[in-house]
Order: structure tokens, then sequence, then C-alpha cells
């Protein structure tokens, strides 16, 4: 579903014009600003702030020269994952440790100091700085969510709406319904019911953007079962 077929529903919902174009006389449409405004900002809070989905989870990966410490992120890049780590291709069992605060980044190598063997990465100014150095050969990798959401009619990914024939790469159900309960509010209109709505299909999407969780046990769940027998219990051995 294109983002002019989002905004003609939401339009027919919310009782204003609808329109035959988006973008072809922006400047002077004041309700359509009004929808290419809410429908970037739903479509970021969609994609940012309520989960991390599947679609825009991505990785890098930085190749070592033996002399650079820092690597520009990612053009997309715009957060880690909540429980991203970052790895040394030479070290697969224990990821490098973060080091959150600035100033203790700078004493450490001040000090020439890394704490632990598997080195050590932070992020400032745009960049992942990681210590030791990159050998040749060696390589840094993590996986981050990606900030470009829509993906263009003329090609590639953007943050922001740009053509009436984009696309949003996730739920244009969500988009669409976010909008309306949000066009309701910002108008005064009562909304509850609208936002209600949103509510319980974002529930259902985020319930269904992943795999089923593997349980042991014979009680019919949700997932795949890896062991349908009882659950082992240790014997108790009196005192």
């Amino acid at each position: 579903m294109t983002l002019l077929s989002v905004i003609k529903d939401v339009c027919a919902t919310v009782g204003v014009l609808i329109p035959s174009s988006v973008f072809s006389n922006l400047t002077g449409n004041r309700t359509m600003q009004e929808m290419v405004s809410g429908a970037n900002e739903m479509a970021q809070r969609i994609a940012y702030d309520k989960r991390e989905w599947t679609m825009l989870k991505t990785t890098v990966t930085y190749p070592g020269d033996g002399v650079a410490t820092a690597f520009n992120l990612p053009a997309n890049y715009k957060r880690m994952l909540l429980k991203s780590n970052v790895w040394r291709s030479t070290s697969a069992l224990h990821p490098m440790q973060f080091v959150p605060d600035l100033d203790e980044w700078l004493n450490r190598r001040n000090l020439n100091w890394t704490d632990g063997p598997y080195g050590e990465w932070t992020i400032y100014g745009g960049q992942i700085h990681i210590w030791p150095v990159l050998a040749t050969g060696e390589s840094a990798y993590f996986a981050y969510l990606n900030k470009n959401c829509i993906e263009m009619s003329s090609g590639g990914y953007s943050n922001v709406f740009q053509n009436d024939a984009d696309l949003y790469r996730l739920d244009e159900r969500l988009l669409k319904l976010g909008m309306i309960w949000q066009w309701k509010a910002q108008k005064g209109s009562p909304y509850a019911d609208d936002m209600g709505t949103y509510d319980d299909a974002l529930a259902y999407a985020m319930g269904s953007d992943g795999p089923a969780p593997t349980m042991i046990g014979r009680r019919a769940v949700a997932g795949r079962q890896a062991y349908p027998y009882p659950t082992p219990v240790e014997p108790v051995v009196p005192l």
C-alpha cells in the first residue's frame, strides 16, 4: 500500500477531502502538509519506539587494517539493539566490553590500559571506537536498528516519505490506524476508540514479529516443543 493509498483511507475516515495526489501541490495544501507530517511521525514512532522489528534489524562489519581505531557508523544507523554486543572475529566466545563514560574511555587510552583480554568499545562523534587496534585480517561486527523504515519509489530507502508511491516497510495498516487516532487527537475529536483499535493491532503485530519460543514439557503451548516429556525434577535428598 503506497503512502497515497494510506492517506486516502485516513482522509475518508477523519472526514477531509480525499486527495488525488499528496506531493503534487504540497506547499499550497495545509491539510496534506499535516498528513505528511503525521505519516512521518507515526512511521518513525512505530519503527523506533515500539519494538525492534525484524525487518529493521541489520548488521555491520568493520575490517581491521592494523591502524584505525575509529569507524564511521552506517548512514542508516539509528541505535544499537537493546541486547547488542560488539564482537571481534578473533574472540567469538566473548564480546568486547562497552565503556559508556567518555571520560573513562579517554583515561583508559591515556594509560594504555584495557580491562580484560577481549577489547573494549564506545560510541561518540558519530563513530564507534575500538581498542586494541583491529589487526589486518581481523574484524569487528554488531547488530543495530536501521532507521530507514520507508522504501522510496525512486529506489533505495529513507526515514521520511518523499513521494506518493513510497512504501512503508512495516505494516501499512498500523500506519493508517496510528494516523487516524493521532489526527483526531490533534483536532480535539474523540479518539479513544481509534487509539484502542491501533493498540490492539500493534500488539498483534509485535507478538507475531519473531519466531515462536521453544518450550519444554507436554502441555499444549504456542511454539515448538524440544522435549515433549515431563520436566525433570531433581530428587530431594534428606538432611
